[in-house]
């Protein structure tokens, strides 16, 4: 199997060819020039061929997916028959470095996200990557700067898709023209309960084609065993995401969508200070129950905030007795002078609470005076890398931030205390040992800046 780059085809040196003696510049790869037509396909690295990847082959075949990476081979039989002219790879630093690339979607294991995106961005790419976006704040901090050097330049999208549901801007607009009135706190859950005691023992030796050092990437050596790879496509993250190691648990999974909902409705930035309970700390994994709180700061359309995640089935309580969270699953709710509003990615539920609950203080506002719909979550990010000055719902600005807050909390729950936060800075400025646990150690010969 040819895991190289191909050389430059005929066509492409043609085409090339003509636009210089035309006097036309010829920018970096994944820099695009102006005016370019957006009838034009995107040349696409996928990075991560099965599980999750599956899910996007419908729209990637839109455009050229010139190059496919995994770490295991046995993935590339399906993936090139959706891109039969794709190169294969299995190591993504020399995936990123194929020629004629104009961006890349990562649909790795998590602990690989912010390298390659970071990888990807120094190579003037533009980046579509699953979530989690980063597994410690370091990193959420540098994908962060490192985009917003290069915005207007390139496209990024965390894979927060439900994002585009109308729902998240119908919830939005709700609080903000005041159906709970004053808007004083909110909380998003996940309830998932996936324990793991530890790490499995040594079992065997990785099947043909499966790299598993590769897999491992930046994390520590750890001894193969097959039952990190028994899920099933799109599910197979559940084998592991729980571990320090390669994950961050339900903060990064669910956590990562259920958050964005809260995140996008109240316009929160950094917080201020946060606090974590949750089940004895383990070494190897991450917690199952967790309750985390985060202070924000006033903006320009509410006051002061208190913003929970909860998980594990620590729910918050719930404002009739008829509503069982239980049943609702994974959710948020969102809490004023006037009521509460309980919401997931497609429904939501207005409960008047107020002195008067009447709800005449309240006047829903007119259609065209809605905000904007996302037609396509995809799309957006398709037409943003051919056009930059053009943006997306989920950006690295965006979506930093909030993994960056998620991350806050299990940083508060691993220190054992409530730590207050610098976001100007990126500094706990009241815990050293806090302080230590904003950045990951990574093993030796990989580097997050490369």
């Amino acid at each position: 199997m040819n895991i190289q780059t191909h050389p430059l085809d005929r066509r492409s040196f043609l085409r090339k060819s003509t636009l210089s003696a035309a006097g036309l510049l010829i920018l970096p790869s994944g820099i695009r020039a102006a005016g370019q037509s957006p009838n034009d396909k995107l040349n696409i690295a996928l990075i991560g061929a099965w599980g999750r990847a599956t899910a996007h082959y419908g729209w990637l075949k839109q455009q050229n997916v010139v190059a496919i990476c995994d770490i295991n081979e046995a993935h590339f039989a399906h993936a090139l028959k959706e891109f039969p002219k794709a190169e294969t790879y299995v190591d993504w630093r020399k995936c990123l470095d194929h020629k004629g690339l104009d961006a890349v979607v990562i649909c790795t294991a998590d602990h690989h996200h912010a390298f390659i995106s970071n990888w990807a961005l120094n190579r003037n790419l533009s980046v579509y990557c699953e979530k989690p976006l980063a597994l410690s704040v370091e990193e959420a901090r540098t994908l962060r700067a490192n985009w917003l050097s290069k915005k207007g330049k390139l496209a990024t999208q965390c894979g927060t898709q439900m994002h585009a549901q109308d729902n998240y801007a119908r919830v939005k607009e709700m609080i903000i023209d005041g159906a709970i009135g004053e808007f004083k706190s909110a909380t998003a859950w996940g309830n998932r309960k996936l324990r793991r005691d530890g790490h499995f023992p040594a079992s065997g030796n990785p099947p043909a084609g499966l790299h598993w050092d590769l897999w491992l990437g930046p994390s520590p050596e750890r001894p193969y065993h097959p039952e990190y790879f028994t899920g099933g496509p799109g599910s197979n993250c559940l084998q592991w995401n729980m571990f320090w190691d390669w994950g961050v648990g339900q903060i990064g999974d669910m956590g990562s969508h259920f958050m964005d909902l809260l995140y996008c409705v109240t316009d929160a930035k950094l917080p201020t200070s946060v606090k974590a309970t949750g089940e004895k700390y383990n070494p190897d994994v991450t917690p199952v129950e967790l309750e985390a709180q985060f202070e924000h700061p006033a903006n320009d359309w509410r006051g002061p905030i208190r913003v929970n995640w909860n998980q594990g089935g620590l729910y918050p309580r719930s404002p009739r007795p008829f509503l069982d969270f239980e049943k609702l699953g994974h959710g948020a709710m969102f809490q004023g002078t006037e009521g509460f509003i309980i919401a997931d990615y497609n429904q939501r539920l207005l409960i008047p609470s107020g002195k008067n609950p009447d709800l005449s203080y309240y006047k829903p506002r007119a259609k065209d005076k809605q905000l904007p719909a996302i037609p396509s979550f995809y799309q957006e990010w398709v037409d943003a890398c051919k056009d930059p000055s053009k943006s997306t719902c989920c950006n690295f600005e965006y979506h930093s931030q909030l993994i960056e807050q998620m991350l806050l909390g299990l940083v508060a729950y691993r220190s054992g205390g409530e730590i207050t936060y610098d976001g100007a800075k990126g500094v706990v400025t009241n815990n050293a040992e806090a302080n230590a646990l904003l950045k990951r150690n990574y093993r030796a010969g990989w580097t997050l800046n490369g």
